[in-house]
This record gives structure tokens, C-alpha cells and sequence, in this order.
């Protein structure tokens, strides 16, 4: 093989190997996108029991649910009337059991949260505030990805407990709204997964 040749048949491999290096860069693309996602729902958020030592004489009005990229949402509206921002201690237990009763909540779900809001769902007379229709279901979160029941477990001496089954053990967040009217909105987030 001369040198002419030799030459000829490095260039047509360096350019064959640029030619295939450019047509794979591509998939090199399409895979990163998974990993850009995962990112964006990284938090720090942890299985430890989250707590507010404040207590409210505002009311609870409602429970209500919303399903997110990363993490599915239960929210619960306290009304205007009364003073304080809601406190509260969110944690995974092994059951959830009734106020006042001691009696077990039954949830769907691999693991339990007991959400305890540090304000009733009764007004200063005792007329409730917060009826739920069906106390085993308080919001429909079939098809959510980790959310699997919210059961209603009770009103008394100043507080209100919501059992939420979840699919397993995972991230939570909670946190303290303030609404434009006074109220506030007490947010329990869940992750679909450890990030």
C-alpha cells in the first residue's frame, strides 16, 4: 500500500466516523431529556414528621386534592373567621386512628399519613363547618400516582385528623397559605418518588 492510499483510507474512516458520530448525537439528545425531568423534581423534602406548633379559631371548610408532575397535593381550606394561622403535625404512622375514639381509620395504600390541622372543623357554637359526604373518600384520587385514599377521622377539642394513604413511604412537604379573604389553605405535597 503506498502512501497515497494510505492517506485516502484514513480520510474516508475519519470521515465515516464523522458521519457516525452525527447521526448518533441525536439519541445522545433524546436521552438526556428524562434526566433534565428528574432534576427539575428534585427536592429535598424527606419522610420526617413536619409540625407547626400554632393553633387556630378559624374554621375548615374543605379538602380538596390536585395532581402535579412530581407530587400529588392535598389542600385544606380554613375560612377567615376567627384568629391564627393554622398549626399542624403531618407524619407516617403505622394507622391513623379516630379523634377521640382511639379507633383505626382503614387507607388503601402501603403507607399512612395522619395530618393533623391545629384547627376544628366546627364554629364557636359547634355547627360544623366542614361536612364531608362520604368520610371514607373525602376527594376522589383515583389514577393519581401516589395519592390511594383520604379518609376523614375526626373533629374534636380544637383540631381535625385526615388520613392519606399513599402508594409507599415517600418525600413530603407541608406548608401554610394565606389567602387574599384571611383565610389560609394548610398544603400537604407527596412525591411520586425519592429524587
Amino acid at each position: 500500500m503506498n502512501t497515497s492510499q494510505h492517506i485516502r483510507r484514513i480520510v474516508r474512516l475519519l470521515v465515516l466516523a464523522l458521519a457516525l458520530s452525527v447521526s448518533i448525537a441525536p439519541l445522545g439528545a433524546v436521552t438526556s431529556t428524562p434526566t433534565a425531568s428528574a432534576s427539575a423534581c428534585a427536592a429535598q423534602w424527606g419522610s420526617l414528621a413536619k409540625a407547626r406548633s400554632s393553633y387556630s379559631s378559624k374554621q375548615i371548610t374543605n379538602v380538596r386534592s390536585g395532581r402535579h408532575a412530581c407530587f400529588d397535593r392535598l389542600v385544606i381550606d380554613v375560612n377567615a373567621r376567627g384568629r391564627g394561622a393554622p398549626g399542624y403535625v403531618v407524619k407516617y404512622v403505622k394507622a391513623v386512628t379516630m379523634d377521640a375514639s382511639g379507633a383505626p381509620v382503614p387507607l388503601r395504600g402501603g403507607a399512612r399519613l395522619q395530618i393533623i390541622v391545629r384547627a376544628p372543623a366546627y364554629d364557636a357554637n359547634g355547627k360544623l363547618t366542614y361536612r364531608p359526604a362520604n368520610r371514607r373518600e373525602l376527594v376522589d384520587v383515583a389514577g393519581y400516582r401516589t395519592f390511594r385514599q383520604v379518609a376523614w377521622a375526626g373533629t374534636f377539642e380544637g383540631q381535625t385528623t385526615i388520613g392519606l394513604g399513599v402508594r409507599a413511604r415517600l418525600p413530603m412537604r407541608v406548608f401554610v397559605l394565606s389567602t387574599s379573604g384571611g383565610g389560609h389553605r394548610l398544603v400537604v405535597d407527596v412525591a411520586h418518588r425519592w429524587y
